[in-house]
């Protein structure tokens, strides 16, 4: 199965920034194991697909998919 890239680059921004913010709070403020949630705004960031973005369809990569 091959992933197209479906984030653009602000929302990958932002998702990298949200995820490294809620890895911080395992060890810095409350300390929480909630914190651990972060890798997944983080990976799919950094990788630049969502899957629950291709499952409804979303896309928000200015980058046309090539067919074929």
């Amino acid at each position: 199965m091959k992933f197209v890239q479906n984030e653009g680059a602000i929302d990958r921004a932002i998702r990298v920034a949200a995820g490294l913010v809620l890895i911080a709070l395992v060890f810095v403020g409350p300390q929480t194991a909630w914190g651990w949630l972060g890798l997944i705004p983080l990976t799919t960031g950094i990788v630049g697909w969502c899957p629950a973005y291709a499952i409804f369809g979303i896309r928000t990569c200015k980058i046309e998919a090539k067919q074929g």
